[in-house]
């Protein structure tokens, strides 16, 4: 049986609600905290909060937190939201990409993975299936050795390009999913790589199905868009409200022609807020409540009038949609 697996219980996949496919709530990643880069650092639980209740008054229910080992998770701050608001949150096993791996190992994994002085001197020095068996251990035991399980697992790639010690996360994650059954997630730097991606995760293989891939909304290239969706793959477009990078109108001209092409069983929605500008609540920004209040009444708008269910394609991409995409395949 299917089942999806937050911070508090595995769950029937029915049980979700309206879904963010990819958010930060608390993290204080070590690489921009020793760069003393403020606005990449999550850092208050009380704030964080205040934005996630702001979800949950508009009709939110799940949000699946992206935030791995080496981006700095504040995993007892995460729990204790999803336990005051009653959100369901699905945390995330695995890795990111490896130019964060040059900050120091958070010292309270040294007991867990070895006494190494950062991330990547770590993961050079672990083979796949050692990288492995730590994935494994957080999604069957707990994160960072806490009492709350991942509920996906995750590895990222660069800009254009895929490391070796990127390729060796995507393989080691590969194997804790074939292990665990949990759906795996990618992070594509600016949209790129995909497809390549998904020609290691075959390599391992990996039933293209149980993968859902990042920031495919950072290239707005309808000709890539289909032949990652032809894998099988999810598309997470993830940077809604960020119109530095794209206006609404092409992210909703991109989901739409997605649509068009027969693939709308593979669309993700959200926000990727890993900024305090990004929050309302941290004194800056659209905040949580942004996607669900206003971007998809707009959205609903543009889909009718151009002859789409503007409803059913919300509860497609926000509930359908990641009931399957989070599901357990064991």
């Amino acid at each position: 049986m299917a089942f999806v697996r937050t911070f508090f219980k595995d769950m029937d996949p029915s049980e979700m609600g309206f879904t963010y496919s990819h958010e930060h709530i608390v993290c204080v990643p070590p690489y921009w905290s020793e760069r003393q880069e403020d606005d990449l650092l999550l850092d208050s639980r009380v704030k964080s909060q205040k934005d996630v209740e702001d979800f949950k008054e508009n009709g939110g229910q799940t949000i699946v937190d992206a935030t791995a080992v080496d981006y700095g998770r504040r995993v007892e701050d995460v729990a204790e939201i999803s336990r005051e608001t009653g959100i369901h949150i699905i945390g995330t096993a695995g890795f990111n990409k490896s130019f964060l791996w040059k900050a120091d190992l958070k010292p309270t994994l040294k007991s867990l993975v070895g006494d190494y002085r950062t991330y990547g001197e770590w993961i050079e020095n672990a083979s796949i299936n050692r990288l492995a068996e730590f994935v494994i251990r957080e999604v069957e035991e707990g994160l960072e050795g806490s009492a709350y399980r991942g509920g996906q697992v995750k590895f990222g790639t660069g800009y254009n390009t895929i490391s070796p010690l990127e390729e060796k996360t995507i393989r080691a994650v590969a194997r804790a999913h074939l292990e665990t059954g949990a759906p795996v997630h990618s992070h594509t730097e600016a949209g790129t790589m995909a497809l390549e991606q998904i020609e290691i995760l075959r390599e391992e293989g990996v039933n293209i199905e149980y993968l859902s891939i990042g920031h495919m909304d950072r290239n707005l290239d309808p000709y890539m868009h289909q032949k990652v969706a032809e894998t099988g793959a999810f598309l997470s477009f993830d940077g809604i409200g960020k119109v530095k990078y794209a206006p609404e109108s092409a992210r909703i001209e991109a989901i739409l022609q997605l649509v068009d092409k027969g693939f709308e069983d593979q669309i993700l929605v959200s926000g990727d807020t890993a900024r305090k500008s990004y929050y309302k609540h941290y004194g800056y920004g659209l905040g949580l409540e942004y996607i669900i209040k206003k971007w998809v009444p707009r959205f609903k708008e543009e889909a009718d009038t151009k002859g789409y269910d503007g409803d059913k394609l919300v509860r497609k991409i926000f509930v359908d949609n990641p009931q399957r995409c989070f599901a357990f395949k064991k």
